[in-house]
């Protein structure tokens, strides 16, 4: 067993040895202590012994054993757990259950907030260190690693391993993929451990429930927007727009991958907000773009799912379709919504669809202030670059 397999595997299998453990004992962090001893066991052990017949069962049986010492050292709680985790054998596990899904839902427990469950689910789930968790959320490791212990305090308080409904799921997942593809903070446009992580784990609630429409749409969503991943900057990471990107640069077997899961979840499945961003999306990466079919979508996407940032790409789409005018007649209905007032795309956009009108110098302004709301520095530059006057 090589190092990069031997870490790939350990990393699929812990949450799933996690979720054993949380099913027969509880106590989060009791049960992620276990576990930790357990890897770091595996990782000493298997390169010199090879690589046991069940690597699952044997991680459950050392950190069952491992949470039975620290049980013993506590006064030997649960008396009964004890001795069913001692006398259990290597191998009683049975290897096609995957506790994996059941841990993603333990993760979203309604009584966390939704930034909780997004840290909660990549340190748990993902396997992401409390290190990585912090620079994704751009705070010291200080102040994240109380965050994840409150978290899993606040679970253990709840008295019952009550878990989040498939809708919580989804959107932590969603969530977590469009911070990773778009960083909303940083010298960085993307943060490629999220958008990985998100696709792994998303596959994984797809295997799981595989007649979900709207499962299979979140995932053909994400397969389709990071299909463009590479294309989105330039060698010195600035952001390049969709419609000056270079094609060739996108993954086809994303595209196709992607395109196929939202047909056909759509021609078998109830609609859903995910299916119909995961079809805008797959319109646009075919060429020419289909401005008038994207609009109709968006019309449907906000009766089903209403919200500003919908109304936001609807704009676009209107703007395409019936001219810049009528996309910032409806730009207009978000200037006193206090969710979006103050966000840097409203005003990005605005600035977009002035352009296209021919108003450069209130195009220009809104450029200007977009760049001063937005904390990516990939998108300030962009922004102030198009507030530049042409030569």
């Amino acid at each position: 067993m090589n190092d990069t397999s031997g870490e790939d595997l350990l990393r699929e299998l812990a949450p799933q040895v996690l979720g054993v453990l949380l099913r027969r004992h509880g106590g989060f962090e009791e049960c992620e202590d276990a576990v930790q001893e357990a890897l770091l066991a595996a990782a000493t052990q298997w390169p010199v012994e090879g690589l046991p017949d069940s690597p699952k069962a044997w991680l459950v049986t050392v950190a069952s054993r491992r949470f039975v010492d620290h049980v013993r050292s506590e006064q030997a709680r649960r008396r009964r757990e004890i001795t069913a985790a001692e006398l259990e054998p290597i191998g009683a596990e049975s290897p096609a259950h995957d506790d994996t899904l059941a841990l993603l839902f333990l993760c979203c427990h309604p009584a966390l907030t939704p930034a909780s469950q997004v840290a909660l689910t990549l340190r748990a789930v993902g396997g992401l260190t409390t290190a990585e968790v912090a620079r994704a959320f751009m705070v010291p490791e200080a102040t994240m690693a109380p965050r994840i212990s409150r978290a899993k305090q606040k679970i253990k308080a709840a008295a019952t391993l009550e878990r989040g409904g498939l809708d919580a799921v989804l959107h932590v997942l969603y969530l977590i993929f469009n911070e990773g593809y778009t960083a909303s903070s940083g010298p960085d446009l993307h943060r490629a451990e999220l958008t990985d992580e998100a696709i792994r784990l998303t596959r994984a609630v797809h295997r799981a429930r595989p007649g979900d429409g709207e499962v299979a749409g979140l995932l053909a969503l994400m397969l389709l927007t990071d299909a463009r991943r590479a294309a989105r900057t330039a060698p010195d990471g600035a952001l390049i727009p969709l419609e000056d990107q270079d094609r060739d640069r996108w993954d086809r077997s994303l595209i196709d991958e992607g395109t196929d899961l939202v047909t056909e979840a759509m021609s078998r499945s109830p609609l859903g907000p995910y299916q119909l961003q995961a079809a805008i999306a797959a319109l646009h990466v075919q060429s020419p773009t289909d401005w008038e079919q994207i609009r109709i979508l968006y019309v449907v996407l906000r009766r089903l799912s209403p919200n500003p940032m919908v109304t936001l790409n609807h704009a676009v789409a209107v703007a395409m379709t019936r001219g810049p005018r009528a996309g910032l007649d409806l730009l207009a209905s978000l200037d006193t919504d206090p969710r979006t007032a103050r966000h840097h795309r409203l005003h990005a956009v605005r600035a977009h669809l002035q352009d296209l009108a021919g108003d450069h110098a209130a195009a220009r302004e809104n450029y200007l202030l977009a760049a001063r709301l937005t904390t990516s520095l990939p998108e300030q530059r962009y922004l102030r670059e198009r507030a530049r006057p042409p030569d």
